[in-house]
């Protein structure tokens, strides 16, 4: 019998290198977001992120991290220097990676824009890839 192969591990880190993370390289999907959270957030344009199930990121030391929002979907920082780091989804079963934090390469790639209709006026979109107004059909 064959051993099943376990999923590469990468590894994220904030602004600053005090609040890491490792996260299994088994990403389900990625996208770009450009809605008005997300670039409050994250002070950009739109937020590149990567959504796996939550039980595949390990954070290194939990209390460098600071919890913004309630409930079972909240936004993670670092408690240092404010980095967006992951959010928790989908009634707290997924998370979201910023694709930025990583420091290693994912192997995936982002397959569409969400959110368009709401983007900011000056963020152009120069690629090809599909762009929906809100999510993307399921």
């Amino acid at each position: 019998m064959i051993a099943p192969m376990t999923a590469r591990q990468l590894h994220g880190s904030c602004l600053c290198g005090w609040a890491t993370y490792q996260v299994a390289d088994s990403f389900e999907y990625a996208l770009i977001c450009h809605c008005s959270q997300c670039r409050r957030a994250t002070g950009a344009g739109s937020k590149p992120f990567a959504g796996l199930p939550v039980a595949r990121l390990v954070v290194e030391r939990p209390d460098h991290l600071l919890r913004y929002g309630d409930g079972p979907c909240f936004d993670m920082h670092c408690a240092r220097c404010g980095s967006l780091l992951f959010s928790q989804v989908r009634e707290g079963a997924y998370v979201h990676v910023t694709l930025g934090t990583l420091i290693d390469e994912p192997s995936i790639r982002p397959s569409a824009h969400i959110f368009t209709a709401s983007k900011a006026g000056w963020d152009v979109i120069g690629d090809d890839l599909p762009q929906f107004a809100e999510l993307p059909p399921a």
